[in-house]
């Protein structure tokens, strides 16, 4: 008996490392094409917001990049953490400092931007704690995936797979080990 390949677009149930599961691949000009078809899809919903907030990390460049489309000056950006890696989440997601200014946000227009709504709980509790600040709140997502909780209410596409963003896929950037005369460990 053979084993069938999966779907297309579907990732091997057979594979049992994240790490190695088929991937998504964001480029970069696909990051540009995607932003500016999203803003578009914003401007053209008749919507107009007066904030901009990025859910950092993962949303900052989508954030800058709509916010500059839209022509939309105030930014902000909330830093929450859940993921810890590949596949590898927090139980629930943490709101770390710095925090918005709330009553800055009472009654205005704001757009929650992140990269991906995966199981949309991070895009959850932000959505709720900024309404709960009294501001009119749309979401907007590079992907979501098809077990979000909550499906943002502007998204690019939609994947199971894990996702490789041009600016995350990369290894963290370190300074190059200088060798100091008399020091044989930088040999």
């Amino acid at each position: 008996m053979t084993a069938e390949a999966p779907p297309a677009g579907q990732p091997d149930p057979a594979t049992t490392d994240a790490a190695a599961a088929p991937r998504e691949v964001l480029s970069w000009d696909g990051f540009g094409d995607a932003s500016r078809e999203l803003a578009t899809r914003i401007a053209e919903s008749g919507y107009r917001p007066d904030l901009v907030i990025a859910i950092a990390r993962g949303g900052l460049l989508l954030a800058g990049s709509l916010a500059y489309a839209l022509g939309t000056k105030s930014c902000g950006s909330l830093n929450v953490e859940f993921y810890t890696g590949v596949d590898e989440r927090l139980p629930e997601p943490v709101l770390l400092p710095p925090m918005l200014d709330a009553p800055a946000l009472d009654g205005r227009r704001v757009l929650l931007v992140d990269d991906v709504s995966d199981s949309g709980r991070t895009l959850a509790m932000v959505v709720d704690l900024l309404s709960g600040m009294s501001a009119e709140v749309r979401s907007v997502t590079l992907y979501t995936k098809p077990r979000t909780i909550l499906t943002p209410d502007y998204a690019w596409r939609e994947t199971d797979r894990w996702i490789d963003f041009p600016w995350s896929s990369q290894p963290v950037v370190e300074a190059a080990r200088t060798a100091v005369p008399g020091d044989l460990s930088a040999h």
